[in-house]
């Protein structure tokens, strides 16, 4: 019968502590066994000695770790910590030959005092164990429990990644639960916290402790300190898994949606198509009353979704992009990857959007690069190449037009075309025709260079970098383009850069590109010195005129 007021039993007990632990996390009992043990065990080596034959063994009726040292009986001891004498052995009585292995137990734990002082009594001199007995109980004691914890955490860690790992990729549910430093938001999703870093977020969107949330699951990070689930609300793909949660046909695969493109808390474009030609995929997305696409618009805390029905012809899909602008021409470049979709002049704020957001997101969802031009512009543009062609002497206006039709821009496209390409232009002539419009497509670009060069020599006001590059030999607006495009914004950059590389980044293949840093070479080295020998001369002549007139 219990007495009354009495405190039940606690076992504190090593073995009770690793039972529970093992029942609560989850984790092999085994596992945490062998864990004390070696942690023990190094703990034993750093105090008493890397040298000495140490084991460390779990004793399951105790609960508790036994340590022992193990010493060979030898004739003549040369290592007194690995090796006891035979007269030691003798002298003491104890039951061993020569060669065998006897082994002692080191008492360490508080309730072994007295047998600890009955070891050192008796074999003090042998195992010389009792300075470091004192030392060793308090390490051992800590040692197991950082072990215990730690081993604990990664078994936690490891149940955790096990669990998560399969979702990355997925939606997450979870409630806000506090903030980190960085402003990293700390999301309770269930049996473990998740992390939503700053860089996730969405600008605009804000968050208070208690606030259901749902994330998108972009990494789970075994090696992290901290929450091993990484969360964002800016992923692109958390747009798309959100579309797959309200349209059924998506998720059953009838309705696949091919791009994404995202700027968080502002816009989105998605582009979509179906497997049955019965299903109409915008359709689909935008629901009944647009009851679909404004549940995902209410996620996403109200930002606009355009839905964008995918096309595999290149030009509609990218017009089906540009939307809601119209687009009345499309020009487009596949060398290039290039599209100049040319609108109604009264249209082309709306196709650029705000800040240039609309025709950035449709580059983004159609992966071509896009130059929207008003339809005024593109007149303009159009009467000024042919102006330019024009001036290839046996060029007339008509033939010009011709060239203009098949996609030639610029005097430097002429000079590199093929002559099979030229002798295919409608009234050119045949292919020795070709070649000579060629020779004078180069003789033209260089009288105009040569022309450029003397209207700078003349004038007081410095060079622009892209100035200096159109002073190179051979190139053009269209060089000039593509050379900015690719990072190398001086004749400098161009000086600096490997051939190779200069072709392969530019994408004007490796004859061109010779040719771009031969050019800039002959520029630098004595055409920029006779340019500005004639700035300085122009200089002086205003300075001398500004003076006269005062």
């Amino acid at each position: 019968m219990a007495t009354m007021g009495a405190t039940p039993t606690v076992d504190t007990s090593l073995g009770a502590i690793l039972e529970q632990v093992a029942k609560e996390k989850g984790i092999d009992r085994k596992i945490l066994v062998e864990t004390i043990e070696a942690a023990i065990l190094k703990a034993a080596q750093s105090v008493f000695g890397p040298t000495r034959e140490l084991e460390a063994r779990f004793n399951e009726d105790s609960g508790q770790v036994d340590l022992f040292q193990y010493m060979t009986v030898v004739e003549d001891v040369a290592e007194p910590e690995r090796e006891i004498s035979l007269a030691d052995v003798e002298k003491h009585k104890l039951d061993a030959t020569l060669g065998e292995e006897l082994g002692f137990q080191v008492f360490w734990r508080p309730e072994d005092a007295e047998k600890a002082r009955e070891q050192d009594k008796e074999f003090g001199d042998i195992l010389k164990l009792k300075a470091g007995r004192t030392t060793f109980g308090r390490i051992a004691a800590q040692t197991a429990k950082q072990v215990l914890l730690q081993r604990v955490r990664d078994a936690e860690r490891d149940l955790i990644f096990n669990e998560y790992k399969d979702r990355k990729g997925e939606l997450i549910r979870g409630i806000v639960r506090r903030f980190e430093k960085g402003n990293n938001i700390i999301v309770d999703i269930g049996k473990t916290e998740g992390i939503l870093p700053f860089r996730e977020q969405t600008p605009r969107e804000t968050y208070r402790p208690g606030d259901r949330i749902v994330a998108y699951v972009k990494d789970i990070d075994r090696e992290a300190r901290g929450p091993q689930v990484i969360l964002s609300r800016s992923d692109p793909r958390l747009v798309e898994k959100l579309f797959e949660a309200e349209v059924p046909e998506i998720y059953e695969g009838i309705v696949r949606i091919v791009s994404v493109a995202r700027e968080p808390g502002a816009r989105s474009k998605i582009a979509v198509t179906s497997r049955d030609a019965d299903v109409d995929p915008v359709g689909a997305c935008v629901g009944m009353k647009g009851s679909r696409v404004q549940a995902v618009v209410q996620e996403l805390r109200g930002e606009k979704i355009d839905i964008v029905p995918f096309d595999r012809d290149p030009a509609r899909y990218v017009i089906a992009a540009i939307q809601p602008a119209e687009v009345h021409k499309v020009i487009v470049d596949e060398a290039d990857g290039r599209m100049e979709l040319v609108v109604p002049d009264e249209k082309l704020s709306l196709a650029i959007g705000r800040k240039g957001q609309n025709v950035r997101l449709a580059a983004q969802l159609t992966n071509w690069k896009l130059d929207i031009i008003s339809e005024s512009k593109f007149k303009q543009m159009e009467e000024e190449a042919i102006h330019a062609l024009q001036q290839i002497d046996g060029v007339s206006e008509s033939i010009a037009k011709s060239m203009y039709r098949l996609g030639f821009r610029a005097l430097e496209e002429v000079s590199e075309a093929a002559a099979e390409e030229l002798a295919a232009i409608p009234g050119l002539g045949g292919a020795e025709v070709a070649e000579r419009i060629k020779a004078q497509a180069d003789t033209t670009m260089e009288r105009l260079r040569q022309e450029r060069i003397r209207a700078a020599s003349m004038r007081t006001e410095p060079l622009t970098d892209r100035e200096r590059l159109m002073f190179i030999r051979g190139v053009g607006d269209r060089t000039v383009g593509l050379l900015e495009e690719a990072g190398y914004k001086t004749v400098e950059d161009i000086l600096r850069e490997d051939e190779d590389r200069l072709a392969i980044r530019t994408g004007l293949g490796i004859k061109k590109a010779r040719a771009i840093r031969q050019g800039a070479r002959d520029f630098v080295e004595s055409e920029q010195k006779v340019l500005e020998a004639g700035r300085a001369d122009a200089r002086r002549a205003a300075v001398a005129a500004s003076t006269k007139q005062a």
